[in-house]
């Protein structure tokens, strides 16, 4: 095995914490959907796809490394929302406490001499600055926009890709 045991279990925890992510933008995604928003829908089960595969690059890494799979439970995703500046701000945070998780992987490869690991987690940091770039212009978006969401419609094809 290429990784140490904790880093091993770190990043299995990784994997649950990026389907939970999965699951939470399927959860705003039903949101949008449910007020026939459907850009905002499509652009959050886009976030959804996209953390399934990340949950699938770590999964992949743990099977090239020799280490072990060993899937964490993962809690239900919050479900209601008060309004889309409330389901963007949870997209938000879920982001950032993801960018903190991928922190301390970076920080226990290091500490590991794990020169691998911490190339595999150098594309993590730089999709954690995307997705939080994004997800603060859409929550500023929303703000500016009050309850006229339909106007911001058309700006999420182009915020979704960059």
């Amino acid at each position: 095995m290429l990784i140490s045991k904790e880093l091993n279990a770190l990043i299995n925890a990784q994997i649950g914490n990026e389907l939970g992510a999965s699951n939470q933008y399927l959860s705003i995604a039903a949101y949008f959907s449910g007020r026939t928003l459907t850009k905002f829908a499509d652009f959050f089960f886009a976030q959804a796809a996209e953390e399934h595969e990340h949950a699938m690059k770590f999964l992949h890494y743990l099977l090239e490394v020799g280490a072990e799979v060993k899937l964490p439970e993962i809690k239900a995703p919050r479900a209601n929302f008060d309004s889309a500046e409330d389901a963007v701000l949870a997209a938000l945070s879920w982001e950032t406490d993801v960018t903190k998780q991928v922190y301390g992987l970076v920080e226990l490869a290091q500490k590991d001499k794990d020169y691998i690991s911490q190339q595999f987690l150098d594309w993590f940091v730089k999709e954690q600055l995307e997705e939080i770039s994004t997800m603060e212009t859409l929550l500023a978006l929303v703000r500016m926009s009050g309850s006229n969401l339909l106007m911001l419609e058309p700006r999420l094809v182009e915020l979704r890709e960059g």
